[in-house]
């Protein structure tokens, strides 16, 4: 009795190892660094597949398929995205711990580390964060779309935008910067110049700081779910 019991517990134990050494699973990009300089994406995140099959991407926004190969003589991981650019590069070296992996390689003559954690779901980027119908709620400096603390901005998901102020219906696309907390909006008027706004989110809660002026001018929203009457 008493060896059939410490042969479980051995293999149970000797699972949670295999599992918690396996690159099989959800990673999240935590850091990556070039040389010396950090240049992590944000949200950034790969999962693999136990039939050798690889997803990634940014957020809830899934860009990249392919395959894995990890070589287990030389760590050696190679990855092809099938939608994607030939990566020219030698596969990364790599390395688990537990619930950590690192990964490192030469690129363009800097060494590249990327060092990433394990995880049961999906990041969310700062586009993610901001997607949705939003109402002005404090506005302070002089600049477009809005002279009062009246209107709306709706964020859609094709990244596609529509404002409504006291100075009419504004619509255009914007963009929303891959490494920092930053958002561009690019209106389809000719009149109106594309802004640059940096922003910080809180919970049902957007302030955007414009950083392509002079002044100080700023917007803050709170989240709504029906548009105003």
């Amino acid at each position: 009795m008493k060896n059939s019991i410490l042969l479980l517990l051995l293999s149970l134990l000797f699972v949670n190892c295999k599992t918690e050494n396996t690159i099989e699973g959800l990673w999240i990009v935590e850091t990556v660094k070039s040389g010396e300089h950090e240049v992590t994406p944000n949200a950034r995140w790969m999962k693999f597949n136990n039939d050798f099959t690889q997803t990634s991407g940014n957020g809830w926004f899934q860009h990249s398929v392919g395959t894995w190969n990890l070589n287990k003589d030389t760590n050696e991981l190679s990855m092809i995205n099938t939608n994607g650019i030939k990566d020219t590069n030698d596969p990364f070296v790599i390395s688990i711990d537990g619930e950590r992996m690192t990964w490192k390689r030469t690129e363009d003559g800097q060494p590249l580390t990327v060092s990433l954690k394990r995880t049961d779901k999906l990041p969310t980027t700062y586009g993610d964060q901001v997607l949705g119908l939003w109402k002005l709620n404090n506005a302070s400096g002089k600049g477009n779309f809005f002279e009062n603390n009246n209107g709306v901005l709706f964020l859609k998901w094709d990244r596609r935008f529509s404002i409504r102020s006291s100075l009419g219906r504004f619509s255009g696309v914007y963009n929303v910067h891959g490494h920092k907390s930053e958002i561009e909006l690019i209106p389809y008027v000719k009149d109106l110049k594309r802004s640059f706004w940096k922003v910080d989110f809180k919970e049902n809660q957007i302030d955007l700081t414009l950083l392509n002026s002079d002044s100080t001018v700023t917007r803050s929203f709170i989240r709504i779910h029906d548009f105003p009457n």
